[in-house]
C-alpha cells in the first residue's frame, strides 16, 4: 500500500525537505508532491 498525501507529506518533511505540498488529481486517486531540498 502507499501512503495517503498528509503520511507522504510529513515523511518528506522528516526527510528533510522543506515547503512540502501536495495537489490532488483525479479526485483523489492520483496526489502530486512537491517539495525543495538543499
Amino acid at each position: 500500500m502507499h501512503p495517503d498525501q498528509e503520511t507522504l507529506k510529513q515523511m518528506m518533511l522528516d526527510a528533510g525537505f522543506d515547503s512540502v505540498d501536495y495537489h490532488n488529481m483525479s479526485a483523489g486517486i492520483v496526489a502530486l508532491h512537491k517539495g525543495v531540498k538543499f
